[in-house]
């Protein structure tokens, strides 16, 4: 038997090289929950508009996310053709979910026929002597799950939540740790009465208590909400939107809350009238405009009148 393991981000790598589980490797280094993505079944097509929006909003190079990022992916076209098994190495995490939505649509994009796709249950950090167990562990993915997977993926493209929302709620089948994903993000989209997602509404509950280093408000973060996932490097860029709003500043590292802050978590001011929302992407939805706001009270997506927005 060949195997190809896909695994989310270079952190795991050197651990999956200690384990000696047999097989070649394919990294993915991508963080499709952040930022635009293009609805198009063209993955050229999509390469170039999701490295562009990269490079534009995010700072990062273009020509680095194709070396980095595309050409480590191109593996997967020879490799997974060639293999007897494609082994998906995915935490349960937002993130993690939603690279792995997407790996799944490049071998279907990418490759006549498919091998046969497993998954591993990575809940947690497993140590070198760890990954073996897991490994035998792993499920195979039927067509239905393969169906499942394609119509989540074409949803979060969509310039529209409704569908994301909807297909989300279906039976996951082996895919038991998407709904719950795709959930946590839904309530990125602003809330209806403070126009916080609920990110920032957690970063500004928590400076309400008092002031925090910003490394250990992003450990309390990564403990309390360690559903999404999120890099320093995503956490850096949403504190520095929320410092450009008003809401809080930053001294020496210290982050504190603002008199603005405070008054919007007590729905006297709401934050989209501080906060820009022009070039910021949720998937496939443009949040400048969007109608669409989460109801803590519904858990749930509503639609306000446009002549809110």
């Amino acid at each position: 038997m060949s195997y190809l393991h896909v695994l989310n981000g270079d952190a795991t790598l050197a651990l999956f090289r200690q384990s000696k589980v047999p097989g070649e490797i394919v990294v993915c280094r991508e963080m499709m929950c952040e930022g635009k993505v293009k609805y198009t079944k063209d993955l050229t097509e999509f390469f170039e508009s999701r490295a562009k929006h990269l490079e534009y909003h995010y700072g990062i190079d273009k020509q680095t996310y194709f070396t980095n990022v595309v050409q480590e992916l191109e593996k997967l076209d020879l490799s997974g053709s060639a293999a007897d098994e494609i082994v998906l190495w995915f935490e349960y995490d937002l993130f993690c979910q939603i690279n792995m939505l997407f790996i799944l649509h490049y071998l279907s994009s990418r490759l006549t026929t498919l091998p046969t796709i497993s998954l591993v249950d990575l809940h947690h950090h497993p140590t070198p002597q760890e990954f073996p167990q897991i490994f035998e562990q792993r499920i195979p993915l039927q067509p239905n799950d393969l169906t499942w997977a394609a119509d989540v993926w074409d949803a979060w493209c969509m310039s529209t939540p409704q569908v994301l929302e909807t297909v989300s709620k279906l039976p996951p089948g082996n895919l038991k740790y998407l709904p719950e994903a795709i959930t946590a993000h839904l309530k990125r989209f602003p809330d209806i009465n403070t126009g916080l997602s609920t990110i920032e509404n957690y970063f500004l509950l928590r400076l309400v208590l008092g002031s925090y280093r910003w490394y250990d408000l992003y450990m309390l973060f990564w403990s309390e909400l360690e559903i999404y996932g999120f890099t320093n490097f995503q956490l850096d860029i949403l504190v520095h939107r929320m410092a450009n709003a008003g809401v809080i500043e930053e001294h020496d590292q210290m982050l504190k809350i603002t008199s603005l802050g405070r008054e919007i978590l007590e729905e006297e001011e709401n934050y989209l009238d501080y906060a820009s929302l022009e070039h910021r992407w949720l998937g496939g939805v443009r949040l400048a405009g969007t109608p669409w706001r989460w109801d803590p009270q519904l858990n749930a997506l509503v639609e306000i009148e446009a002549d809110v927005v």
